[in-house]
């Protein structure tokens, strides 16, 4: 089994490199209690807004999450479930 990205690692890395207004991270984890990927880390439920959105459709925001959370996303994500908005977006 793999180990799972923390809840703090994932905020810590979107912080640093997205500087969101507003960050909220949900480990969906014991949802997929059983789920073949399970083994391969956890789930996670992903809610952020940020200036650099701005402009960016839905792919490219998408792309930033994944980029900042690449090194996590070998190591500990298995899924990843993101609504990533800029602060203009109602």
């Amino acid at each position: 089994m793999s180990p799972r990205a923390s809840v703090t690692d994932i905020e810590s890395r979107l912080r640093e490199r997205l500087a969101p207004s507003s960050l909220e991270v949900e480990d969906d984890s014991a949802r997929h209690a059983g789920h073949a990927g399970a083994r391969e880390g956890g789930h996670y439920t992903v809610r952020i807004v940020a200036a650099g959105f701005t402009g960016l459709n839905r792919v490219a925001r998408h792309r930033l999450v994944y980029d900042s959370l690449a090194e996590l996303m070998q190591q500990g994500i298995h899924a990843l479930a993101i609504d990533a908005r800029s602060p203009d977006d109602r």
